[in-house]
């Protein structure tokens, strides 16, 4: 539940630097959007492109049980990105994707990712519940580079389960950037339409069993949540790196009120190491 991406930085000091960021199920991760990004958007400035850029490594990563819960749980956090110029990628955190604008401060695109749903039994509080089968996403995103800050926008449509949609705002900016230590910071706010939210946090006799402790409740479209995350690189050489990744969340609209919520506030942390070739 974990991937990479790189950029190259020349606004973080000049050479060759890494940007690995965090992947994992909207409803498992509490991670900001851009923290998934390649940060493709700025590597211009660093010089030119490779042809190809592969990017492999593992680590774990401690995740909500569900988005709204108050247990944690350890999980795997694999590594891989693969990108072709700067055309194409490959990636557990973007998926995969085509970059059909592109120039030394913007990019923007399309791309298919995936929605990994949420078991019943993902925790004791979602007894009665039914499972919402993992998904399909179409996606369509911009990212804009104005030193030292980016901006980035998404929307993403699940293709087949609940089929909802949700739209991503957010920006991030580095803080620290040598050769050898790089750190990013940033907000972000999420959007859903009715069918994602109700999905997620409501509660009605379509996603419940006659088991279930919980009240009717109509989650309705609107604001989401507001996160902000933190992400921080140390490289060993040219090839190796580590990374750690922390992100909070705050629930709100329909999604705060919703019965499933344990905790409002959510967390997450990831740490890998990463060998880029």
């Amino acid at each position: 539940m974990r991937g990479v991406a790189r950029v190259v930085l020349g606004v973080c000091g000049g050479g060759a630097l890494a940007f690995a960021a965090p992947t994992a199920s909207a409803q498992t991760s509490t991670f900001t959007d851009w923290q998934n990004s390649s940060g493709v958007v700025m590597r211009p400035l660093g010089g030119p492109v490779p042809d190809w850029s592969v990017t492999l490594g593992g680590g774990f990563a401690v995740l909500p049980a569900y988005e709204g819960s108050n247990q944690m749980r350890l999980s795997p956090a694999p590594d891989i990105d693969i990108r072709y110029k700067d055309l194409a990628y490959l990636s557990m955190g973007e998926g995969l994707g085509y970059n059909v604008l592109r120039g030394t401060n913007y990019r923007a695109g399309v791309g298919l990712t995936y929605d990994t749903g949420r078991e019943h039994n993902a925790a004791t509080r979602l007894a009665g519940t039914k499972n919402i089968d993992p998904a399909p996403v179409a996606k369509a995103f911009a990212q804009y580079f104005f030193v030292p800050v980016v901006l980035a926008v998404d929307v993403k449509q699940a293709l087949t389960s609940y089929q909802g949609l949700i739209a991503d705002l957010g920006a991030y900016m580095p803080v620290v950037g040598n050769e050898t230590v790089q750190v990013f910071i940033g907000p972000e706010v999420s959007f859903a339409d009715s069918r994602y939210m109700q999905a997620y946090f409501g509660v009605n006799p379509q996603n419940t069993d006659a088991q279930s402790h919980f009240r009717n409740y109509s989650a309705r479209g609107g604001i989401k949540d507001a996160k902000f995350g933190a992400s921080a690189f140390y490289h060993f050489d040219d090839h190796w790196f580590v990374d750690a990744t922390v992100g909070g969340e705050r629930l709100l609209g329909s999604a705060a009120g919703s019965p499933i919520v344990d905790d409002k506030w959510g967390w997450s942390a990831a740490g890998t190491i990463n060998y880029t070739f």
